[in-house]
């Protein structure tokens, strides 16, 4: 297995330094015509510990029990369930309470492929994922903001709260954008 990643060192509670980090892991995603370069930072609130990092892109697609894995939110929690030899769905038995995750991307709610949606992937671990901060919300690209809106409701609904960072929309759109052909 590959060595530790080292992680920069982030100020508690600095959520603009925290999603620069989650869009450093964006810029390492293949750039397609059909996908967002999506970044994403798991966070130990309480120990100002990154936990996990990941990309879009990052794994293959190739566990069959555990389909939709190339998000960045999947590929992020898939990393930590490795290290830790568990399912994904048991990583709140490992992760700490109060852990948050910043992505560059909202959650998705829905895959054109049929995958498991990230949302989904959040909910499963509301018992420890408590805050979900968000860079940008999804643009209609490949689905619709009422599918996406439905997402963050559900999240809500489960306890887990939804916060837009502000300020770096540009640069977030300009990475997650950067394969798609200009029209």
């Amino acid at each position: 297995m590959a060595a530790e990643q080292s992680h920069p060192t982030i100020a508690a509670a600095d959520h603009r330094a925290y999603m620069e980090y989650a869009l450093e892991q964006a810029r390492q995603s293949p750039p397609g015509p059909t996908n967002f370069c999506v970044g994403a930072v798991l966070v130990d609130a309480d120990k100002n510990e990154v936990l996990s990092t990941g990309y879009s892109l990052e794994l293959p697609d190739d566990e069959p029990t555990d389909p939709g894995t190339t998000h960045a939110e999947g590929c992020c929690l898939r990393k930590l369930a490795r290290k830790h030899n568990l399912p994904e769905e048991r990583l709140c038995e490992v992760l700490p309470k109060n852990t948050v995750m910043y992505t560059t991307m909202e959650p998705c709610n829905k895959r054109l492929s049929g995958k498991r949606p990230c949302v989904d992937r959040i909910m499963r671990l509301k018992d420890c994922i408590k805050v979900v901060y968000c860079g940008v919300k999804e643009p209609e690209d490949f689905v619709e903001q009422g599918v996406l809106v439905i997402g963050r409701k559900r999240l809500a609904e489960a306890g887990v709260e939804v916060t837009f960072i502000e300020g770096m929309e540009d640069a977030i759109l300009a990475v997650a954008k950067s394969g798609h052909v200009k029209g």
